[in-house]
């Protein structure tokens, strides 16, 4: 007994009938000749049955297998089998289902007539060479066009029943074209030019019929379509609402292949060859609206959508496509969506296949003449990025940007600190017909509206050496009468705090901002909040910012804790100075990050006392107390003697036990 009987012969029904023996449902796959089961292969599961049927021979196959269903997947131009199919049903009580291959996408610029009778009529009244596409069965009828021998080459399939009837209507030689698709639109527009065609006639064949790549032919080539419609208005299942269909009324789960696919800038022209296949074979394209549309075939299903999550549960929800591609911009590995995607979709171990695509950095370098091997990569799209940190320490500095402002708020800033000479090269639009690529300097950009979708690579003639540690002398400083806490002690301040690339730090007490700098030229992908409640050490603080560009570094006016309440929760604390609230600052950064780790620098004995008793109320895990005393040399006529600094108490402290 056959669960399944399938009318096909069709890519359709190929298709729906290994699809169902791979789900282990018993199918028959009724075909009209051998060469309609080419797709077929026989097994377990999968039964073929090959010769044309009568309406009454399919009631009679009906009644001997009785099929729990019957699927119609006939070619849209076979009325007649249809009809049959759906009386033989009927007749027998039989479930019938139409499965419908998708109309193509149509132009504008084609000539739709209703049969081939019309076809031909309209052609009568033209002059011109015509590429027939529409197979053996009507050819004949096309021997009542006027100089048809001339004007006419056929394109039908390549056996020599075929290739005989054909010649019998008067069609051979240079115009009788003898081949199997799928044809490629590149190879239509060669046959075209070739055979300087003047109209391509086609039916409606939908995609698995290359329809699409017929018109895109016929429209390169300046050649006008002439379209047969399809002979009934029907209504069914697409193939996709038919495989959900089956999934759902047999109970099985369809385990679909996915593939992440980087389609580069966004044109065809920066699609691989890779990506091209992946994206014409899918039943399902899903991506942002330009990611998705990049690569999408006309009729093609497709689902605008970049969340991650939301992409997971829609696969999961939709069993009917097997093949599905997710559209990712650039290359799946730069600053891509690909790696929460593959978590959501539970990883490569889940039948998901990752295509890398051509990456904007690739492109973009390549277009302005310069290597990027040796340049500082990053992004500063959607994200917080110390670019001005990167092009003061790096000659060439590559950044994806994110809003049409982002242009001309880098160049400002590049002003600001003295860097307007450097040269901005800029991109936007990378790949698509109004792409524009420029360089300007910095100075002269200040004021530029651009595109949100573009990309710039800093040039910086002279960058300065980055320092691999800290220790900036005391004299690099603009100093006044705040105070500052000196090189010895700050170097062995900011080994106590151990900062990273990305800390969050607050510099409490900041005076003058040695510390606050150091701390954000050290944490350059970090940020670093400098309180200081005197005016006159604020002021040195901002002079101080923008002679070290330290960009990542903000001021905040005001006194300690009270001034840190609306900041973002530090990863790392410097107190030089608390004015008495010592307790309450802790009290206030543990609140924020319990985790925060904490120096604070004791001059006088009350402060040490009070940050010992900070260390007793919150008995941390990790504690040190060091006693610094450091000597400086200074010369006294031909004698140097040693001047003492003030002794310094430099305390840290992480991972509070408990409070008491």
């Amino acid at each position: 007994m056959s669960e399944i009987i399938v009318f096909a012969g069709t890519t359709e029904g190929c298709d729906i009938s290994n699809f169902l023996a791979e789900h282990q449902i018993h199918v028959l796959a009724c075909v009209a000749t051998d060469y309609g089961s080419k797709s077929l292969k026989e097994n377990e599961y999968l039964k073929i049955h090959a010769g044309r049927l009568t309406e009454p021979e399919m009631e009679a196959l009906l009644n001997e297998k009785k099929p729990e269903m019957v699927l119609d997947a006939t070619h849209p131009y076979a009325a007649e089998v249809t009809e049959n199919i759906r009386t033989a049903c009927q007749n027998t009580g039989l479930e019938y289902r139409r499965v419908l291959r998708e109309a193509g996408a149509y132009q504008d610029q084609a000539v739709y007539v209703p049969d081939t009778q019309a076809a031909i009529e309209f052609l009568e009244g033209t002059e011109g060479n015509i590429l027939l596409t529409t197979g053996s069965k009507e050819l004949g009828k096309y021997t009542a066009l006027s100089d048809a021998g001339e004007r006419i080459y056929a394109r039908v399939l390549s056996l020599p029943s075929v290739m005989e009837t054909c010649k019998g209507y008067g069609f051979e030689g240079k115009h009788l074209i003898g081949m199997q698709g799928p044809f490629s639109m590149e190879l239509n527009a060669a046959m075209l030019r070739q055979f300087d065609c003047k109209y391509l006639v086609t039916k409606d064949t939908g995609k698995a019929g290359g329809f699409q790549e017929k018109i895109d032919a016929a429209l390169s080539c300046g050649t006008v379509p002439v379209i047969i419609g399809r002979p009934l208005k029907e209504e069914g299942l697409s193939v996709a609402e038919c495989r959900h269909m089956l999934a759902e009324y047999f109970g099985f789960t369809v385990k679909p292949h996915i593939t992440l696919l980087g389609i580069g800038m966004g044109s065809q022209e920066t699609l691989t060859v890779q990506g091209k296949k992946a994206a014409k074979s899918a039943d399902l394209i899903i991506g942002a609206k330009r990611m998705a549309d990049a690569v999408r075939e006309p009729g093609q299903a497709v689902v605008y959508e970049y969340r991650s999550d939301v992409i997971a549960d829609y696969i999961r929800n939709h069993p009917e496509y097997e093949k599905v591609v997710i559209a990712l911009s650039g290359d799946v590995g730069f600053y891509s969506g690909a790696r929460k995607l593959l978590t959501a979709l539970g990883g490569r171990e889940s039948n998901v296949e990752v295509i890398c695509g051509i990456s904007s950095v690739v492109y973009f370098m390549s277009e302005i003449g310069l290597s990027w091997d040796d340049a500082k990569i990053t992004s500063a799209h959607g994200k917080h990025c110390n670019l001005i940190s990167m092009i003061r320490h790096n000659q060439k500095v590559f950044s994806i940007l994110g809003t049409g402002t982002a242009v001309a708020e880098l160049a400002g800033k590049l002003v600001k600190y003295h860097m307007g000479e450097v040269l901005l090269y800029v991109g936007e639009n990378l790949s698509y017909p109004d792409e524009k690529i420029f360089v300007k300097k910095a100075e002269e950009l200040t004021n530029y509206e651009g595109q949100p979708l573009s990309v710039v690579c800093a040039f910086h003639e002279n960058p300065e050496p980055a320092l691999s540690t800290h220790g900036i002398p005391d004299e690099e400083f603009i100093r006044g009468k705040a105070p500052m806490t000196k090189e010895e002690v700050r170097s062995v301040s900011l080994s106590k705090l151990r900062l990273t690339e990305d800390s969050i730090c607050c510099d409490v007490g900041a005076g003058t901002g040695s510390v606050s700098v150091e701390m954000a030229l050290r944490a350059d992908q970090g940020q670093v909040f400098a309180i200081e409640k005197k005016e006159e050490a604020a002021a040195l603080l901002e002079e101080n910012k923008q002679k070290f560009a330290v960009d990542n570094l903000e001021i905040i006016k005001g006194e300690a804790p009270q001034a840190l309440e609306n900041l973002p929760a530090p990863t790392h604390a410097f107190i030089g100075g608390s004015s008495g609230n010592l307790k309450e600052i802790v009290a206030l950064l543990l609140g924020k990050n319990p985790q925060v780790r904490i120096v604070i620098n004791c001059i006088t004995l009350e402060t040490i006392s009070e940050a010992l008793d900070v260390l007793k109320e919150y008995d941390f895990q990790q504690r040190e107390v060091v006693q610094l005393a450091a000597s400086r040399s200074k010369e006294i006529g031909r004698y140097h003697l040693m001047m003492g600094e003030n002794p310094i108490y430099i305390i840290t402290c992480q991972n509070p036990k408990m409070r008491k």
